[in-house]
């Protein structure tokens, strides 16, 4: 059985979640268990360029968004909340980020660390992460502090593939897919399609462990499930996510029908008028009796202002489907 954490490095829910797994896991005594760590961004506005965090919490705005996350407490009331829950939990003994940091290469470091090593040293990479933001209060955008945590974690050679560009494309579509499948705190945790939103309770994981233990969960292929996230990525709005995520199915498979119109539909939906165009004049050329893909058609070139010629297709999808009469 996999548990997913989806999760950010910078959240403090993550290293208090991340412990109360372990509990959890410690007395668990059913099927063997593989713990696989997800990224998610909780600040995907973070600078390049780390900011002291005593600085950031004097910003009005910081402020208000703060207490949204725990309202009638001012951020320094929350801060302490938070430390004192950490505590009970055995961290520290000092606890608090120092830094505002932007931590994608700590999670391309994560990602990396889980394809060469597997879980156990993703694990102990996610470890020193976690403990080199919340309490030895290092900045995680520094490359030296990532060689640090690498080091420590038993993955030497970590900062060589960061350089080299590793983990750059899984971790933004890890993004994507988290995205896709509902993913929108930290931490959550996923096991055989369930999900468990926030850090809970060692006796609430273990009851969301039972419930998924055992249960039949039919395997997508790769590309099945590539595929469905696209199509959630642009129901959910993110064209540009959507194509991201398709582009290697467009290439493995640049005949399929399918991927094909999924494209067309996102060039369309981010204003890419004319590689739309291209595409669903195509999928017309193929089969002139597809009454979607003649509407579809029809839409693009009313957008770029050719009425007339947009006039046929959108009359013939109308005779086809009249459900698509305007």
């Amino acid at each position: 059985m996999r548990i997913e954490i989806w999760a950010d490095v910078v959240c403090a829910w993550a290293y208090i979640g991340k412990r109360r797994l372990e509990t959890a896991l410690a007395d668990w005594d059913g099927e063997p268990v593989e713990v696989v760590w997800r990224p998610f961004r909780i600040d995907p506005m973070a600078p390049a360029e780390s900011l002291p965090m005593a600085e950031v919490l004097k910003d009005p705005v910081v402020d208000s968004a703060l207490q949204q996350c725990a309202p009638g407490m001012s951020p320094t009331e929350n801060r302490v909340r938070v430390s004192e829950i950490a505590a009970a939990e055995g961290l520290g003994p000092r606890w608090g980020a120092a830094w505002r940091a932007n931590p994608h290469d700590a999670h391309r470091l994560i990602a990396l660390a889980h394809e060469k090593g597997g879980s156990a040293l993703q694990d102990a990479v996610v470890e020193e992460v976690l403990r080199a933001h919340f309490v030895d209060g290092r900045d995680l955008a520094l490359t030296e502090t990532l060689a640090d945590i690498s080091a420590r974690a038993g993955f030497p050679e970590g900062p060589a593939l960061l350089a080299s560009g590793g983990g750059e494309t899984p971790v933004r579509e890890l993004l994507l897919r988290g995205k896709a499948i509902g993913v929108k705190t930290s931490p959550t945790l996923v096991v055989n399609g369930e999900a468990l939103a926030g850090a809970h309770a060692p006796e609430v994981i273990t009851g969301l462990l039972q419930g998924a233990s055992g249960a039949s969960v039919r395997e997508l292929p790769e590309e099945v499930e590539r595929f469905r996230h696209c199509e959630a990525l642009l129901d959910l709005g993110d064209p540009l996510g959507c194509l991201t995520l398709l582009g290697p199915l467009a290439q493995a498979h640049e005949n399929d029908r399918n991927v094909r119109l999924l494209a067309a539909r996102a060039y369309f939906h981010s204003a890419q008028l004319g590689r739309a165009r291209t595409a669903l004049e195509s999928l017309a050329a193929e089969t002139p009796d597809d009454s979607y893909v003649r509407l579809m058609l029809g839409r693009v070139l009313e957008r770029q202002g050719l009425g007339a010629e947009a006039a046929p297709h959108l009359r013939m999808a109308a005779a086809m489907t009249p459900t698509y009469e305007p």
